[in-house]
């Protein structure tokens, strides 16, 4: 069977590259079977193709399958050139995409284009950025919430320095390299997921906050003193990861206007995601997420 992926750098082009269904089961399977097909329930190489161009068979388990079955895609009745353009617009808007809008723009349901969105944000979180950051490396952590001012008086908890009641997350940015995020502890426990993320012989870029004080005693540590009115001295200063949080308050507060905890990492993972393939032009980043949609994420698990 010979497929070959279709090249385009502007959602135009995408449309006009897969004008029907057919042309974007081709271009998916050609990203997907790059290596060689295979059979997504025993892994054999040994599959037959049927005349419909969609349906294939393993030669070994001889189970019939399509180039869906073992991905975010399986089960799903949305067309995948539909898919193709919700990926799009995932990949390519740096605030990402409401489901409300993106119900619209592909003509399904509200509830329909939120389950599509968390596949695709299950899709990305499978393709991890293990490199340890090295260089120059800033840290800081941002809280995640609403104002207590704008809650309901039974639902305030008081106090406005610390995060009350907010969820924290901590980030950390490598200058002119890659971002890792995630929700966090509060306190000096983030020190753990900054060795576990950080290499040792790499400048640490700091706030005073007290979490930070003793990485001192492994790291070339420099800290800023915001509450002193100091944001840069020199190399140390944390304006790329606090750009990064203003980037992720944009898509907060623009975009979603409002996050559930209980999916914050699923958020925090698709912002990191396109900002480390940044320099990638859109077309390529859609052929990457793509390439990494293997998995399945049911609607049961997702609402667990």
């Amino acid at each position: 069977m010979s497929t070959q992926q279709q090249p385009f750098d502007t959602i135009l082009q995408m449309m006009n590259a897969l004008p029907d269904e057919q042309a974007a089961v081709d271009h998916f399977t050609a990203i997907r079977w790059k290596n060689g097909a295979f059979c997504p329930h025993c892994k054999s190489a040994r599959v037959y193709h049927f005349s419909d161009k969609r349906t294939h068979k393993c030669g070994d388990c001889r189970k019939r399958f399509s180039i869906k079955v073992g991905t975010i895609f399986e089960d799903s009745k949305i067309p995948l050139r539909s898919w193709m353009l919700a990926i799009w617009l995932i990949t390519s808007h740096k605030k990402g995409i409401a489901s409300t809008q993106l119900a619209k723009d592909i003509g399904v349901t509200q509830k329909t284009a939120w389950f599509m969105t968390h596949r695709l944000r299950y899709a990305i979180k499978t393709q991890s950025f293990n490199r340890p950051l090295a260089g120059v490396v800033e840290a800081d952590h941002m809280f995640v919430g609403g104002k207590e001012k704008n809650k309901h008086a039974s639902k305030r908890i008081g106090g406005k320095q610390g995060g009350v009641g907010k969820a924290a997350v901590l980030g950390m940015l490598e200058r002119g390299g890659e971002l890792r995020t995630g929700a966090a502890p509060r306190g000096i426990a983030v020190q753990g997921i900054i060795h576990a993320n950080v290499r040792q012989d790499a400048s640490l870029m700091t706030d005073s906050d007290h979490a930070f004080r003793a990485l001192g005693d492994t790291f070339d540590h420099h800290r800023v003193n915001h509450t002193k009115g100091e944001y840069v001295r020199g190399i140390a200063h944390t304006n790329g990861i606090e750009s990064v949080w203003a980037l992720f308050k944009r898509q907060i507060n623009g975009t979603h206007h409002w996050l559930s905890p209980k999916h914050l990492n699923a958020y925090l993972g698709e912002m990191t995601w396109r900002f480390n393939l940044r320099t990638m032009n859109e077309g390529d980043r859609v052929n990457a997420l793509l390439a990494q949609t293997a998995g399945r994420l049911t609607y049961k698990a997702l609402t667990a």
